[in-house]
């Protein structure tokens, strides 16, 4: 694949191999092949690529009636009582978002909103980096927040900015050749930069129930990969691999790089990951086919398990540190958990190497039960693994203290048995095979080349391993969004759908309750998709509506009451179920287990992220990604890539002259109370 049939859709791992599974299903598949099947033999990969694959292409090869009669199902009515209580939204698409009868969802940060007293308002027509860093950025991912008050009606928003999308982002400009980026100049690539990182942002709670912006908020700030330092820090800091000729000592980088889910920590820092480093990597020599040239590169094994580079955008054409012609070591800078301290505007993040460098989807904390930090991480690509994370000490009300936790401590993969067993398999030099003689000197190779060390140790190749929520109770829930790759002969008891493209999630019962334990159990709790269509191979709760039902799960979240919340991710594949992405209730216990109902849903084109609930539960906010953008050549009505000027949808604003804008939506219940309760 050339990279003119590279799209550049973070959420889908390592771009280059995204599509590589519809290359040798036949011409004329067998009736036993799916829908999905037929419609990729049919359409072959480039149709794939521009987004054709949907509710469009199965209706061209099978009828609207079919398809429609394939996802006609009863809303039925449970059985037993539902934890949530709240009117089941309907599903659907259409240019604007919606919540459950009874709440409001409230747009509270826009792309471009001023976040400092001084800051400039947001001019779309004339958009700098200087503002840029002043002003909300681009396709807000995760969602935290630290209450300042102890009412919590006064905190800090932490929001990571994962990536761009210059083609609604910037007038005069369309969809761009990934081979050329003729139309980004060195000024543009410095405004997306900017966009991308973090926001720290006072908001507040008034009488009227209200949440609002504080911009005049003393520790309002923005994280960029443009002009934040930041410090390197535990077992790979310093190391050679991580020296370039800006920073010999190996100890500084400038920046962070497609953050995509987080976590905070319990003494109120703020975890950023980093996701889809590699796609911002660049090189000069390129092979026959157009596909980089690694020839000659002393780390290019470690590059190519990686994705390095991934050459999805022009900032290595202006960023020298950003070629790995120049700066083959720049690419180790990246792919780590990075720790924020909101409450200190000054301070340098700490990109924490204990915990291993791979495409961080989340970094979800919780303690074991003597008191120890654990962390639960996936790295969101396909056939990549689960971690998680044990400090070596406690958990203190030394704040100082607590931030060498990050420091000392034990990374593991996960392997699923067959038998129902988890296995944690630890990441130690010297243990098993992470050798010297198997390319493991330190254990800050073990620590770089993390999903190397994961392949030696046998760990379980996932269907894409995203969020994995802890419950203080010792369970984990992991969401596996889909592996369009795996074939039959590669699916396994943890894994057991071939060409996944629907996922599932993974409950972890861990012994004893105690989530540093080295071994656990596990159950699949749901398969996605729909159950009406048999070739999918669903399961749901029997329950479950025609509206309940999701594919692609991403987010998730955990409320006080220990009820999951499943925010979903379908890309441009939102055709395969007629639905915006949305947030739904997942009963994970008792009579309903493994049912869902539908709370809020997203605009056309739109990813859902960031659930994250205030203590008091009466508080839920939720990023609103991309709008306009996944999927809209099979938006009826539509039907073509958005751009700029002609976007599928121009939420939240509505406004002719302004471009969809990613957003965060606060929302609450009308009248005051618990959400869903």
């Amino acid at each position: 694949m050339n990279r003119k049939q590279i799209i550049k859709d973070p959420q889908n791992g390592n771009k280059a191999e995204a599509f590589e599974a519809f290359d040798d299903i036949p011409a004329n598949p067998d009736p036993s092949r799916t829908i999905g099947d037929v419609i990729a033999a049919r359409y072959g990969r480039r149709a794939l690529l521009k987004g054709m694959l949907g509710t469009s292409a199965a209706t061209a090869l099978f009828g609207a009636s079919a398809l429609a009669a394939a996802r006609q199902g009863s809303a039925a009515t449970p059985t037993a009582a539902s934890r949530y209580a709240f009117d089941e939204l309907a599903s659907g698409i259409d240019e604007t978002h919606h919540v459950a009868r009874g709440y409001d969802a409230d747009v509270l940060l826009r792309w471009g909103d001023p976040i400092f007293a001084d800051a400039p308002d947001f001019d779309v027509m004339n958009q700098s980096a200087e503002a840029q860093l002043q002003q909300f950025g681009y396709n807000n991912d995760y969602v935290g927040f630290l209450p300042l008050n102890a009412e919590g009606t006064r905190g800090l928003l932490c929001v990571n900015h994962e990536y761009t999308n210059e083609e609604v982002m910037f007038p005069n400009l369309g969809r761009q050749d990934k081979a050329e980026f003729a139309g980004m100049t060195r000024e543009l690539v410095e405004i997306e930069m900017a966009a991308h990182g973090g926001s720290v942002v006072e908001v507040a709670r008034g009488p009227d129930g209200k949440w609002a912006v504080v911009r005049s908020g003393a520790l309002n700030r923005r994280i960029s990969p443009l002009t934040t330092a930041m410090v390197l820090d535990g077992p790979a800091a310093g190391h050679p691999r991580m020296q370039t000729s800006a920073d010999p000592s190996g100890l500084e980088v400038i920046g962070t790089l497609n953050n995509c889910a987080g976590g905070m920590t319990p003494w109120g820092t703020w975890l950023m990951a980093e996701e889809n480093f590699h796609g911002y990597f660049w090189t000069d020599r390129l092979d026959f086919d157009g596909e980089p040239d690694l020839s000659g590169q002393p780390e290019a094994a470690q590059m190519a398990r990686y994705g390095v580079p991934g050459m999805w955008y022009a900032w290595g054409k202006y960023h020298t540190r950003l070629n790995i012609d120049k700066e083959p070591n720049e690419a180790n800078r990246f792919g780590w958990v990075v720790e924020v301290d909101p409450m200190d505007p000054l301070s340098k993040p700490v990109k924490h190497t204990a915990l291993g460098r791979f495409a961080h989807e989340g970094a979800e904390t919780t303690l074991s039960k003597d008191g120890r930090l654990v962390i639960y991480m996936g790295d969101d690509a396909r056939f990549e693994y689960l971690y998680k994370y044990v400090s070596r000490g406690a958990v203190s009300e030394d704040r100082a203290a607590n931030a060498q936790l990050l420091s000392d401590g034990t990374l593991y993969a996960a392997r699923f048995e067959a038998d129902g067993t988890v296995q944690w398999l630890p990441l130690v030099h010297g243990q098993g095979p992470l050798t010297a003689e198997n390319g493991f000197a330190s254990q800050a190779d073990v620590l770089i080349d993390a999903r190397l060390a994961a392949d030696a140790l046998g760990a379980t190749p996932m269907d894409r391993p995203e969020d994995a929520t802890p419950r203080g109770d010792g369970t984990a829930y992991v969401m596996l969004t889909n592996n369009s790759r795996r074939k039959a002969s590669q699916t396994d008891a943890a894994n057991p759908r071939p060409e996944s493209r629907f996922g599932h999630i993974i409950e972890i019962k861990e012994d004893g309750g105690d989530h540093a334990a080295a071994r656990g159990q596990w159950s699949i709790l749901v398969k996605c998709g729909d159950p009406a269509i048999a070739e999918v191979g669903a399961e749901w709760h029997p329950d479950t509506s025609q509206h309940g039902w999701f594919g692609s799960p991403d987010n998730s979240a955990m409320d006080a009451d220990g009820r999951l919340w499943v925010a979903t991710d379908q890309g441009s594949n939102w055709g395969r179920t007629g639905k915006s992405d949305g947030l739904y209730g997942v009963e994970t216990g008792g009579a309903l287990r493994g049912h869902s109902k539908l709370f809020f849903r997203c605009p056309a084109g739109a990813e859902l992220c960031g659930p994250y609930f205030t203590p008091d539960g009466e508080t839920l906010f939720l990023a609103v990604q991309h709008p306009g953008t996944d999927g809209t050549t099979d938006l009826k009505g539509f039907g073509r890539a958005s751009t700029f000027e002609d976007p599928a949808t121009r939420w939240p604003d509505f406004d002719p002259q302004m471009p969809p804008r990613p957003s965060v939506v606060v929302v609450t219940r009308q009248g005051g109370g618990k959400i869903a309760s």
